[in-house]
Parts: structure tokens; sequence; C-alpha cells
């Protein structure tokens, strides 16, 4: 009697195929949105501010969502791939780029010295621009890069990204944002460590460190029931108290980055640390001997 024939994977139907660009169309519907927000807010009407990071941050499950939906219902086309790249440069790249800038430069108070209000204008500009332009990279690389590896490898039963990935990025300047609910801080030196923190995220998103992927995380493993209540809880957690949890969590993500090339570079400088050399004992340091 011969062996059953392997049943063959049917192809999946043509009208499948915009299920995954769906996802991606709310991605950029949401870009889109956040961007006239940011354009409408003023010191006097500041929760166009909060809404433009909202925004921001309901995009990234769609972003996360529609890669997944193509492998599982096996519709994953160049076209989606091209529409994907495209929609995170406009949802995470120039989005968050205008709020950070409209938020923390444009609404200055004309009472600061106009001098100083000025350049401040121009230097947060050059660093909004900056961070797009660093975000656009990032996604070239991740494009162009089949299997691209970290200068800090982790474990090997891990995947990471090779720098933070966009959508996290554009996260912490919402949550950042929506921390306090858009309402701009004028502050010279707030000010100032909003430079930094944009500049920092630009810069991590063109590094080559690792930052986690979190692709082990599937409902098809072991223990799929215990993932799920895990997600639920998680997502209980920040709906009920959003603004305090997404801030935690973007830049905790940003500094388990910093934390793990840091920790990378102390043990690679104590495993090659060379030995101290031992001294040879003279011969006037034997008793006895002439």
């Amino acid at each position: 009697m011969n062996p059953p024939l392997p049943r063959r994977r049917r192809p999946a139907r043509r009208g499948m195929y915009i299920l995954p660009s769906l996802f991606t169309a709310g991605s950029i519907g949401a870009g889109f949105y956040a961007i006239v927000q940011s354009l409408q807010g003023t010191p006097v009407d500041p929760q166009h501010f909060d809404y433009a990071a909202l925004a921001i941050g309901f995009a990234i499950p769609f972003d996360g969502l529609d890669g997944r939906v193509a492998r599982m219902t096996n519709t994953a086309s160049e076209f989606g791939r091209e529409l994907d790249s495209l929609a995170d440069v406009i949802t995470f790249g120039v989005a968050p780029a205008i709020l950070a800038y409209s938020w923390g430069f444009r609404m200055l108070p004309l009472s600061m010295d106009p001098v100083l209000r000025h350049k401040l204008l121009q230097i947060g500009a050059v660093i909004s621009f900056l961070f797009l332009i660093c975000g656009a990279c990032r996604l070239a690389r991740f494009n162009t890069s089949a299997d691209a590896k970290p200068k800090n490898p982790g474990r090997p039963d891990r995947k990471y990204f090779v720098g933070m990935p966009i959508p996290a990025a554009a996260g912490i300047i919402a949550a950042t944002v929506h921390f306090f609910e858009g309402a701009p801080v004028f502050n010279g030196v707030a000010v100032w460590l909003w430079v930094a923190i944009i500049g920092l995220t630009g810069f991590l998103m063109v590094s080559t460190w690792r930052f986690w992927s979190g692709k082990e995380i599937t409902l098809t493993g072991r223990h799929p029931f215990q993932v799920l209540v895990l997600i639920g809880a998680v997502v209980c957690v920040v709906i009920l108290f959003h603004q305090y949890v997404l801030v935690v969590l973007a830049f905790g993500y940003m500094f388990s980055g910093l934390l793990a090339r840091a920790a990378y570079s102390w043990q690679m400088r104590h495993r090659h640390r060379p030995a101290a050399a031992v001294e040879p004992h003279s011969e006037s340091s034997h008793p006895g001997e002439l």
C-alpha cells in the first residue's frame, strides 16, 4: 500500500491579500491624523498634541500585526513589504518628528528672549529632521540586510533587532507627550533635555546595538494560555494606567539597549584584560644562598 501523499498548502485567495494591507492602511491613517493634530495644537488647546501622541501609539500594534497576518494567511508579498516601509516612514518618522518640533519647540513662549527663541527653533528643526533621517536610514538598512548581526550579540537562541526599531523610537516621543497630557513644557532646561532625548533616539536607530525583538513570543508554543494571560494582563495595566505605564515601557526599552551595550563592553574589557605579569624571584631573595 502506497503511503499517502503530503497535502499541498492551498494558495491564499486573492481577496486575502488585502487583509494585511488594511492594517498598513490603518497605520498610515493614524500617522496622517497625528500630523494634522500636531499642526492644530496650541498652548490653549494642548489636547491636540495628546491626540497626536495617542494616534502614534495606536499605530504601533497595527505595524506589528500586518506582518503577522501576512505570514498567518500566506499572503506576504513584495508589494506589502514596500507599503509597510512607506507607512513606517510616515507614521513613525514624519509624524513624531513634526510632533516633537511642534510640542517641544514651536510652543516656546513669545516672552522669551527673541534671539534665544530663534536659535532654539533652529536647533529643534535640525534635531527633528535628524530623527526623521535616522529613522529612514534604519528602515533602509533593515530592508537591505538579510541577516544583520548586532555588534554586541546576545543569546544565540533569541532574535534581536540591530538598532532600535523606528516604532519604538516614535513611541518614546509619543509617550513623553502623552505623559504631560499634551501640555508644552515652558522651561529652558526641559528644552535641552528634549533635544537630548530626540538626538539619543535617532542615534540608537542607526546604531548596531542589539534590542530585544520579542519574536519568540508566540501563541503556538508549549504554553500558549500563559502567554495569552500575560498579554491580557499587560493590556489591562496599560489601559488603566496608560499615562505612566507607556512612558515607563518606552524608556525602559530604550535603556535596555543601552544597558545591554554597556554590559557587553564591560564583559569584553574584563575578558581580554592581560594577566598580571609574575615577577621572577631574584637569587638574593632566597635566604642561605651566597
